[in-house]
């Protein structure tokens, strides 16, 4: 798979696995001190090429994520839920441990975060699917990130995310009654 965007990672290990998934060229930040030479790199691909943000999903990568978006807005985004960035022997977490099949579907589902949006979406059908203020919120809000491409997310920042990512009512239904449908054959 060839990727015309510029790939933002955190390290050198990242950039290595990435591309045993993908034909891909990266910009490693070094981490959450990201300097204003690596944030002007960032804006000069953006403008040329494009620009997905690929960070580990912890609260370091969300932090980068956050400050490139902020210097650097209009990148797409990438997100890979914490379970699949899991090392296998040890407690760490990246894009570095991701199966090369798992950072290609991650790949697959890039959005474009955009500043202004009309929201489709709104806090009542949140609450009528259990996403905000039930005792099974939590999860269903963590497996409706895994499932829609959109990273984890809190009761507050649930309904923002989708709509910022354009979730349209009826991939948020869809999205929904598999996830409920899952739960029952749980039980």
């Amino acid at each position: 798979m060839k990727i015309k965007e510029v790939i933002v990672v955190e390290g050198k290990d990242d950039t290595a696995r990435l591309k045993e998934a993908v034909d891909a060229d990266t910009i490693e930040t070094g981490g959450s001190a990201i300097n204003e030479t690596v944030l002007e790199q960032i804006r000069h691909a953006k403008d040329k090429r494009g620009i997905i943000i690929f960070t580990d999903p912890d609260y370091p990568g969300e932090r980068i994520r956050h400050i490139v978006n902020e210097h650097v807005p209009g990148c797409k985004h990438a997100f890979l839920p914490k379970h699949l960035a899991r090392a296998k022997l040890d407690k760490g977490i990246g894009i570095e441990h991701a199966s090369v099949e798992d950072i290609r579907a991650a790949l697959s589902s890039v959005y474009e975060l955009v500043e202004e949006y009309e929201e489709h979406i709104t806090k009542n059908d949140l609450i009528s699917y259990g996403l905000l203020g039930g005792r099974l919120s939590r999860q269903r809000r963590q497996k409706l990130g895994i499932k829609l491409h959109i990273g984890k997310t809190n009761g507050k920042q649930l309904l923002r995310r989708l709509n910022m990512f354009q979730i349209t009512k009826e991939q948020l239904n869809e999205a929904m009654r598999d996830i409920i449908q899952e739960e029952r054959n749980e039980e």
